[in-house]
């Protein structure tokens, strides 16, 4: 990774945080997007610390937000003459439902729009063989779309949402990799585990106490990162895009995530719902 840029956000906790320091560690630059300055600040002065390198840069914003998306694209274009990997990692489980600035569902916003958007206005940047690799989930399995309510406002439930965002992760990357046939980059999309993180912590109640306990018997963060570290890295997957992985396997996902018709449609209306950002 020496001499290569990855964008990552995600970064300053869990399996964002341990795959940064890994791949700092094989003299990658690091750009990672943050939300929380102190985290942030402290993130920078590790990478700094151990890969003894003064370029790695934290750019900061909220993903959940149209106007942030944009602009945070913008300062990482701005830095980054070329782009190597690009990792979609931020995501969030909200036991209520909310609203971002916009009016999007908040998880709709986080898991799956952002990774739509920063994807889309950092194209321009990725080099010649880039990858683009996208934090998906096994909670995806059970999970279906409900086109015309993109935005839960019929029926809500955490983990539902979670996992609707999840099956979302996986059809943007098939339909990724298929535009990016033939041009050297490559997106593919894993399953980290379940991991022991931050991820979660903002929900209370029983929500948020169901999940804490599930977390003892959970894998660590380096677990959880090593298959997000083999396809930023490995030369095995150096021509390998649009798939599943699991434990640096490829695995096949369920069927409604193997769609190329929903695949197509959740992009045109993401582009649509997106064209703020994207305009």
């Amino acid at each position: 990774m020496q001499g290569k840029t990855v964008v990552i956000t995600g970064a300053t906790s869990g399996i964002g945080e341990v795959a940064a320091d890994r791949l700092a560690h094989q003299g990658a630059r690091i750009v990672f997007v943050a939300r929380d300055h102190a985290r942030g600040a402290a993130m920078l002065k590790h990478l700094n610390a151990i890969a003894g390198h003064s370029d790695h840069a934290a750019v900061y914003g909220d993903l959940s937000s149209l106007s942030e998306m944009r602009r945070v694209a913008g300062e990482i274009a701005a830095m980054c003459p070329k782009i190597d990997v690009l990792i979609n990692n931020a995501g969030a489980m909200f036991a209520r439902r909310q609203l971002s600035v916009d009016g999007l569902e908040l998880t709709f916003a986080l898991n799956h729009l952002a990774y739509f958007v920063l994807t889309t206005l950092l194209q321009p940047k990725l080099s010649g063989a880039a990858r683009i690799v996208c934090t998906a989930s096994a909670a995806h399995k059970g999970a279906k779309l409900d086109f015309d309510d993109l935005q839960s406002t019929k029926a809500y439930s955490g983990w539902g949402a979670y996992g609707r965002s999840k099956l979302m992760n996986i059809l943007f990357t098939r339909t990724l990799a298929s535009r990016l046939n033939g041009s050297g980059v490559t997106a593919n999309c894993l399953h980290p585990g379940f991991v022991n993180t931050r991820f979660g912590d903002n929900n209370t109640g029983v929500f948020g106490w169901g999940l804490g306990l599930a977390k003892n018997i959970a894998l660590s963060p380096a677990q959880g990162a090593e298959t997000l570290v083999f396809l930023a890295t490995s030369a095995q997957v150096a021509a390998v895009s649009g798939k599943y992985f699991h434990k640096c396997r490829v695995e096949t996902p369920s069927r409604e995530a193997q769609s190329d018709a929903d695949a197509q449609r959740l992009w045109q209306m993401s582009e649509q719902i997106a064209a703020p950002a994207l305009s």
